[in-house]
């Protein structure tokens, strides 16, 4: 130590005792003799619990200190020098081992994930790149929009394929606007009259064989109509008409051929096409 001592003062700086002729170690500075040397600064194994004595080499990880021969995978005992490592809880374990028992996996292929591997996550799930894929199609989602169902994942354009309301008439997805007839999904521009085409949305409309017509198309088309002013009696918006034999009449439009007067309600007499009240029929039986 660029130093001159008499041989019966170079000592141990712990114990006194003579170093002359002896190996020892230096630390700070300080001769030390093995014995003391190891009993203060040598570490202890966290394998079999022993001194690392300085004969030893001393490997490390975390503070923590293992001999060379004690350093192995806590699981299948192979000796981890000079190879990847991962700890968990205190332990610590070859590569292997560790992906076996720890390691996350994808929810795509199972497969583990291995270090530097890029991974995709949403809520609690996670997959490899590659395994982030529309359940249909099979393309990866990457950065591109995706729609979740309960636990699969698909495209936007599947998704709409598979699941968006489709009009019963064009087939097409109604992405707003809808009309609901008869428990079906219709685009607004496509709910029209059978007969003229024109749209029925947010107009009076009825329907005959389960096709919707507009109130004056179904009216020409298939309602009675009346004996007196020959339109059709529709009854949308709630008409009442009157049926006699195989006639029908407005209510409006049922009065006395004779005095014109309303025979809802009242007692009438057929005089041949005609209809009227009993003090017309009357007057008429004592004209003739």
């Amino acid at each position: 130590m660029n130093k001159d001592w008499h041989s019966g003062h170079f000592c141990c700086w712990q114990c006194d005792e003579s170093l002359t002729g002896q190996r020892y170690v230096l630390r700070d500075e300080h001769p030390y003799c093995i014995k003391c040397y190891e009993s203060i600064f040598a570490n202890g194994c966290e394998e079999c619990n022993k001194i690392i004595g300085i004969d030893s080499k001393d490997l490390s990880y975390k503070d923590k200190h293992w001999h060379e021969a004690c350093f192995l995978c806590h699981k299948c005992r192979v000796s981890l020098v000079d190879k990847q490592f991962g700890s968990k809880v205190d332990k610590i374990y070859c590569g292997n081992c560790y992906d076996a028992q720890f390691a996350s996996r994808c929810d795509g292929c199972g497969e583990i994930f291995r270090a530097g591997t890029k991974k995709m996550e949403y809520k609690t799930r996670q997959w490899h790149e590659k395994c982030f894929c529309c359940v249909v199609c099979k393309n990866p989602i990457g950065l591109k929009s995706f729609i979740p169902r309960e636990q699969e994942i698909y495209c936007a354009g599947c998704y709409e394929d598979k699941f968006a309301t489709r009009c019963v008439k064009c087939n097409k997805i109604i992405t707003s606007g809808g009309v609901t007839y008869k428990n079906e999904p219709w685009h607004r521009d496509c709910f029209t009259c059978t007969h003229c085409n024109n749209s029925l949305a947010g107009q009076r409309f009825t329907s005959r064989d389960d096709k919707p017509y507009c109130a004056e198309c179904f009216g020409e088309l298939f309602a009675k109509r009346c004996t007196s002013c020959a339109k059709p009696i529709t009854g949308i918006g709630g008409t009442r008409f009157i049926s006699f034999e195989d006639r029908h009449w407005h209510n409006d439009c049922f009065i006395c051929a004779g005095c014109k007067t309303s025979l809802v309600g009242r007692g009438f007499i057929t005089d041949a096409e005609d209809i009227i009240c009993p003090e017309c029929a009357k007057a008429k039986l004592t004209t003739e």
